[in-house]
């Protein structure tokens, strides 16, 4: 058994080999507090040599005894990951890709399991260290030492590894994952940060990053494992070569073409052509061998391009964005709704809002919670023109959804201000590139035709890279292709005040702070641009809800008086619902929601809910209803369950024999309280009399 230990930011990281799962191809166990994850790496030995690719799957699992619970619901175990599973996943697998070997195809499975939860301290980030620990360690030719650390910005000092309660109060809360040279990934949120800021938080955690990786190479010098030696090419040199020589210029045909869907079918027909001349060779998977060789050429030849020339796939200049258009309205019957197309990328926004009833609970292994805010991201296969299965969500979509909620969360309203929970779904239905930042532009324009007030709009943008040795070239709003043949996807989400959003993904083995903080500018020109161009549609938000929305009051009410207003089985707050549509909601510490589709009823509700909990006063009017005769005067209700003694002497100023003479149930008469006597009993005098009046 082999450990290190160091400590990072407030508590110690502790990395430790060769105590379970030692079958494993690599495995460590990574703690930090109390918490504590089991990383295994392992693979395939068998190349599939149809593969091009590398096959890489990470699976974060977060079983429920980490945190001492059992698991809800009616089976008693863990099911399909959760969405934080599957995003957890996402993240330990982004910064570990681009540092394979090009031509390792080995299918190669990580798998990390959260053994014990702290509920103060995240554990992807652990993943990223602990998986990127078990494949240095392990014959898996993966070599160069990554490690990941979250940082936030917290009254004005940066923090490394901030706890649950930490984030929430954090300007800054970003995953950054680095090598010993450069960032590789970069995954967070901000509350409308400067360029600066974030690039100063990055640096601080790349240096953090380095003193983890030693720890990684301590650990690796004293039990790695001899490296498996790395696969021949997908393709041979000499095939590659004869391919290349039958394309010859036909290549620059696909480059004719600035739409997409012509510059694709350009290329299957080059490659149906060439294919067609080795079918007689009895050449194994000929077709992917031709198709991956065209491939690489067209992207040496759109990367020269780039490099070379400064033109692009579409003849846009690298700075220039796409043309864009943005619709409201455009959904009758729904609360909100907004298109946004940029070039070819298209979504189709739809806010929605609903009562408190309507919030997403969720079960976490840090505890229950509930979501007020939701927005989901639907990718049909008609958004590229394909044929595929339609399914659950996958990965992607529950990953692009998430990024595009995290930049619309600094900028909207409080709940005490707009007591709604909201959900936004983006619909692409067209995509040619940073779909993800279309949502954002289309889920803002959304919620702003919807009414939400929320502070400012929210404007997204993607910049690419195509760097060779020391040139390089950044490129706003990438298409596709450039995604596809570049070296960068770095997402940028903000206001016209700052940031809100980012997600650094590369193709290669990192970049350095200086291109990020030049792709950082980029994205904020662009961004204010589309900003712009939005603000020119709606510029704030509609001052009025849509006519189909609920109608919502929020308002709290004393803790002790909960039970008066649901009354005994409930009896009393069905009366208030009575039969109309009316939801109402409260909650243990007193807060009061009540939603309707009509504003009076909703209004009605409030007013009875509030005499219901209202003290009685003294000194204080009411006008009351008799409810009952005795010999010594009349009972008054004068709040709902609250009655008050209007004594015969009180009645009137002449004598009164009999109390039916003056009053009978039913009748509403104005009385005052004049005495609470010391067993809580009210008396009442009557008012308008002219001889309480004189």
């Amino acid at each position: 058994m082999y450990s290190v230990e160091l400590k990072v930011g407030e508590k110690n990281l502790r990395i430790e080999h060769g105590r379970v799962a030692r079958q494993s191809a690599g495995e460590v166990l990574i703690s930090y507090g109390d918490t504590v994850i089991l990383v295994c790496a392992n693979y395939n030995p068998e190349v599939d040599n149809t593969v091009d690719f590398l096959p890489l799957t990470v699976e974060y699992r977060e079983l429920a005894f980490a945190a001492g619970k059992i698991p809800g619901g009616f089976i008693k175990r863990e099911m399909r990951p959760s969405d934080n599973e599957i995003l957890s996943s996402r993240l330990i697998d982004r910064p570990l890709r681009p540092l394979f070997p090009p031509d390792f195809r080995n299918e190669v499975q990580i798998i990390a399991y959260l053994l014990s939860c702290d509920v103060e301290h995240d554990a992807d980030i652990l993943g990223i260290t602990g998986a990127a620990t078990a494949l240095l360690i392990s014959e898996i030719p993966f070599t160069t030492p990554v490690a990941g650390v979250r940082v936030g910005l917290l009254d004005g000092k940066y923090i490394i590894n901030p706890t649950l309660s930490q984030q929430e109060n954090c300007k800054i809360n970003l995953v950054v994952a680095a090598t010993k040279n450069a960032v590789v990934m970069i995954e967070g949120g901000a509350k409308e940060a400067s360029e600066e800021e974030v690039i100063q938080g990055i640096k601080v955690a790349q240096n953090e990053c380095l003193r983890i990786i030693e720890m990684e190479e301590k650990i690796r010098e004293a039990v790695g494992k001899e490296k498996l030696e790395i696969n021949e090419p997908f393709v041979s040199e000499e095939l590659a070569n004869e391919i290349k020589e039958k394309v010859g210029n036909d290549i620059n045909q696909i480059f004719l073409f600035r739409e997409k869907k012509a510059r694709q079918e350009a290329a299957y027909e080059l490659i149906r052509s060439i294919t067609e001349k080795f079918t007689d060779r009895g050449i194994e998977g000929i077709e992917a061998k031709v198709r991956y060789v065209i491939e690489k050429m067209i992207a040496q030849r759109m990367r020269k391009m780039i490099l070379e020339e400064k033109k692009r796939f579409d003849g846009r200049g690298t700075k220039d964005i796409r043309n864009v258009s943005c619709e409201i309205g455009v959904l009758p019957r729904t609360h909100g709704s907004a298109l946004f197309t940029r070039g070819q990328t298209q979504s189709l926004a739809v806010t929605t809002l609903g009562t408190k009833s309507d919030e997403q609970r969720i079960d976490a292994i840090y505890g229950e919670e509930s979501k007020s805010f939701m927005l989901h991201y639907n990718f049909p296969p008609f958004a590229t023109g394909e044929v595929k299965p339609i399914r659950g969500p996958s990965r992607r979509e529950i990953g692009h959804g998430a990024l595009a909620e995290r930049a619309i969360l600094p900028v909207l309203p409080s709940e005490e201000n707009f007591p709604y929970t909201i959900r936004v779904v983006s619909n692409i239905l067209e995509s040619n590139g940073s779909s993800s930042m279309a949502s954002v532009c289309s889920a803002s324009l959304a919620l702003m035709d919807a009414g939400v007030p929320i502070k400012t709009a929210v404007a997204g943008i993607s910049i690419g890279l195509v760097k060779e040795g020391d040139r390089y070239e950044l490129l706003t709003d990438i298409i596709g292709d450039e995604d596809h043949y570049g070296d960068m996807d770095f997402k940028v989400a903000g206001t016209k005040n700052g940031i809100t959003a980012l997600q650094l993904d590369l193709k290669i083995q990192g970049i350095d702070i200086e291109i990020l903080r030049q792709a950082l500018d980029y994205a904020r020109e662009a961004r204010e641009n589309i900003l712009k161009i939005m603000s020119s549609t709606i510029d704030s938000p509609r001052t009025s809800l849509s006519k189909y929305a609920p109608k919502i009051v929020a308002f709290s009410i004393p803790k002790e008086k909960i039970g008066d207003v649901i009354g005994p089985g409930g009896k009393v707050i069905r009366r208030i619902i009575g039969d109309s549509d009316l939801k109402i909601d409260i909650t243990d510490d007193g807060k009061v929601t009540i939603a309707g589709s009509d504003a009076e009823l909703v209004k009605k509700a409030k007013g009875e809910i509030l005499n219901i909990v209202q003290e009685v006063e003294v000194g204080k009017s009411y006008i009351g209803k008799v409810t009952r005769i005795t010999n010594f005067g009349a009972f008054v209700e004068i709040l709902p369950g609250k009655e008050g003694l209007l004594h015969i002497s009180k009645l009137s100023r002449r004598r009164v024999r009999r109390v039916e003479d003056v009053v009978k149930p039913g009748d509403e008469v104005i009385v005052k309280v004049y005495e609470i006597d010391d067993m809580g009993r009210i008396n009442l005098i009557r008012v308008g009399e002219d001889w309480y009046n004189r």
